[in-house]
């Protein structure tokens, strides 16, 4: 979807068309949800801290979207998507893979199943989304972000060159400012000059990234489209606009991600048997950190409990600025573990309060509920 939180703000209030929109909160820690495409032009992005996406948009206006409106657009979204198509794997609350395959009989070729989708999004909600079509995940994605908003762009094996060889190495998964920079400085600034880079050499500018970036700027990719009932892990993560920097806000949206984890589990009925927290830093450096859960649970305070304590004991001792984090429970199994007596009554008081939580979030949104905070002077308010 298109900047979703600043156009469902848009939608609500058509004052506020044309405008430089900001969605978050105003408070010393407020961080920006997401920046409408004429606060962009101004350097403003999702993650900013306020204060900074102010200083560099002063005009522009600040709206808290409620959670409930979120979830109700995100809801109706998703409903227009799997009528489209049974294979969907949701990344967020406004963004999906759908696997095609096998769909132009019904509906066509992809181009205008693509366009049909856009339209019936449009009818739906009256938003607008991007849509990419490709023959692979990567190139997928990729397309969905080159004609924004409401773009459609399709990369095919007989168009891909001319797509992909011309865009600046930035546009390339992995790619952030530093990496960039180290490239730019060595002559290669689009793909096209990555392409001409072998494996080896590479690998020996970036380790293992180079490795990465030399299947990417091929349009290399083979991982499939994995519905969550299919799914042998469940994760979140996000990747900011820039690096965050104190731990207490990182490990707010961690517990955001954890909540978002547990409800899903217990969506599809699965149980995990352990959580990976995946740290990503400024210079694309990835950290993982995994333990198991015993007994395997869907039990949001069991997860939380786990992932928090992976993340501290990474911050402890080694905390740099954050630029991606996220969280995965997996492996998955189906059904409940025996429990003792006692540990059999805490288990139904939590499951009782998940359930009760999960009520609340479904029908008011995923800002409407949280877990005590993380953060000491939250819990001081």
């Amino acid at each position: 979807m298109d900047a979703f939180f600043a156009a469902i703000a848009v939608l609500d209030d058509p004052s506020l068309k044309g405008k430089a929109v900001l969605t978050g909160g105003t408070g010393p820690r407020a961080v920006v949800t997401t920046a409408s495409y004429e606060a962009r032009q101004f350097g403003c992005g999702s993650a900013m801290p306020m204060a900074v996406a102010l200083r560099r948009c002063p005009h522009a206006t600040v709206v808290k979207v409620p959670g409930q409106r979120i979830r109700e657009m995100s809801a109706a979204v998703f409903e227009v998507i799997e009528g489209f198509c049974p294979l969907v794997q949701p990344l967020s609350v406004d963004e999906a893979f759908l696997d095609m395959t096998g769909s132009e009989r019904l509906l066509g070729p992809p181009e205008d199943i693509a366009r049909k989708l856009k339209e019936a999004i449009h009818a739906r909600t009256g938003l607008t989304a991007s849509v990419g079509v490709s023959f692979n995940k990567l190139l997928a994605k990729l397309a969905s972000d080159l004609e924004k908003p409401d773009g459609l762009t399709v990369i095919t094996r007989d168009n891909l060159d001319d797509v992909l060889l011309p865009l600046p190495v930035s546009r390339l998964w992995g790619v952030g400012p530093a990496t960039e920079e180290t490239l730019r400085k060595q002559g290669i600034t689009t793909v096209g000059d990555l392409r001409g880079l072998s494996e080896a050499a590479l690998r020996r500018k970036l380790g293992d990234l180079g490795g990465s970036l030399w299947r990417r700027c091929r349009g290399i990719d083979d991982r499939p489209v994995v519905p969550d009932r299919q799914a042998k892990s469940i994760g979140h993560e996000q990747t900011f606009g820039h690096d965050l920097d104190d731990p207490e806000n990182v490990r707010a949206v961690l517990l955001g991600h954890t909540e978002a984890v547990g409800r899903r589990l217990r969506k599809h009925g699965f149980i995990a048997k352990g959580v990976t927290v995946k740290i990503r830093d400024g210079q694309f450096r990835t950290v993982t950190r995994s333990t198991t859960v015993d007994p395997a649970t869907d039990e949001t305070d069991a997860l939380w409990s786990a992932t928090k304590g992976l993340f501290d004991a990474w911050a402890q001792q080694q905390f740099v600025p954050v630029r991606l984090i996220g969280v995965t429970a997996g492996p998955l199994s189906q059904g409940g573990e025996q429990l003792g007596l006692f540990d059999q009554t805490q288990h139904e008081k939590r499951k009782r309060v998940d359930a009760a939580a999960d009520t609340i979030v479904q029908r008011f949104g995923s800002a409407a509920l949280h877990r005590g905070s993380a953060k000491p002077s939250d819990r001081k308010r």
